[in-house]
Parts: C-alpha cells; structure tokens; sequence
C-alpha cells in the first residue's frame, strides 16, 4: 500500500500550537496551503528539540556560506505568527519519527514527519540487520524557505516555554493547586495569588 503524503512546498503557514490548558496542552504541528490543513499531534519535547535542530541547522549554514546569504540569522518580522491553530484541528497522526535537512538546489529545510506505529519500536540490544522499517501509512513533508523556517521556530519555542511556571526550588511544573515539592520534604507549594 502506498503511503499518504501530506506535501507542502512550501505551505503558507506552518506553526506549532497547542489545545488546552497548561498542564493538559496537546501539541500539534499544522501546515496549511489554501484550503488544504494538515495536523499532527506530537510531544512537547518532539516540538523543543524540532525547534533547536532547524536553529542549529540555520547557524551552521550561515557560517558555512560565504558571501551573499538568502538565511536569515532571526526571524523576520514579517513572517511572524500569532494567530490560533486553524480550526477544526482534525488529528491525521501523532508523530514518531522526524527527520530534518536542507535542500542546497531549492535553498529549503526539508522536516518529514513520520507516524508513531508500534513497529516503529525496538528493544534495546536489537542487533541492526535484524531491524526493518516498516513503510509509514503517512508522511508530512514540508519544505520551508529559510526565512519562514526561522519563524516557526521562534514561535515554537514559545509556545514550549508558554506552559506551566516552574517550581522555585524543586524545577518541576506548579498546577494552579500546587504540587508536592520534593525540597519541601513533602509539603504541597502553591503559586501566589494575587490579594483582592
């Protein structure tokens, strides 16, 4: 069976976002041409380290070229984006595997998003002539200008660091009733609230 490719190049929006409140937020991924919107759920750390890898992959480049340069070394202003997830988010997958590169003939960071699938997991210790690949029922591929590519991940960085505020003492994320600091022998900690 082939797989679906969900292709965008480039798409007119690609962000990451995410549903609900901190501390239950679903994260997703959505690229959108016209019409045409296409969502993937993933962890909030697939989004962190997705985010980094294009900046990381963005700054060698910029090192790496010499003369003129079409990569932006911040986000431009002009493709920054504020906006809510399109709605209805319709889940086509939740991610598993993604994979990151550049295109030098287009000038485009190339992301493929693969589905999460149970064969996709392997034991520790599996020797690696023993590991197939089963062929992804979908694929996401978005090929991205540099300049847009800089601009998701800003704001997918912010949307990451957007969460719950973080324990003074302990790091660990406070909901809005607190939580059983470890640093406090136990005792529940609670966010400030504001006097009336």
């Amino acid at each position: 069976m082939a797989s679906v490719i969900h292709s965008f190049d480039p798409p007119e929006r690609f962000v990451a976002g995410t549903v609900g409140p901190p501390g239950q937020r679903t994260f997703f991924l959505q690229a959108r041409s016209g019409a045409r919107v296409t969502s993937v759920a993933l962890e909030k750390q697939q989004v962190s380290v997705l985010a980094e890898r294009i900046d990381e992959l963005l700054d060698e480049l910029l090192r790496s070229i010499e003369g003129e340069s079409t990569i932006p070394a911040l986000p431009p202003v002009a493709l920054q984006d504020n906006d809510p997830l399109e709605q209805p988010i319709v889940e086509e997958f939740r991610a598993g595997t993604m994979t990151l590169s550049w295109d030098a003939a287009d000038e485009r960071v190339v992301v493929e998003v693969f589905p999460l699938t149970e064969e996709a997991v392997v034991e520790p210790g599996t020797p690696e002539e023993e590991i197939e690949e089963p062929e992804p029922e979908e694929v996401l591929l978005v090929r991205l200008p540099a300049g847009l590519a800089r601009a998701f991940s800003a704001r997918a960085q912010a949307v990451v660091s957007a969460g719950r505020e973080p324990c003074p003492f302990c790091g660990s994320p406070l909901d809005p009733s607190g939580h059983l600091c470890p640093r406090a022998n136990g005792f529940r900690r609670t966010t400030a609230q504001p006097e009336a």
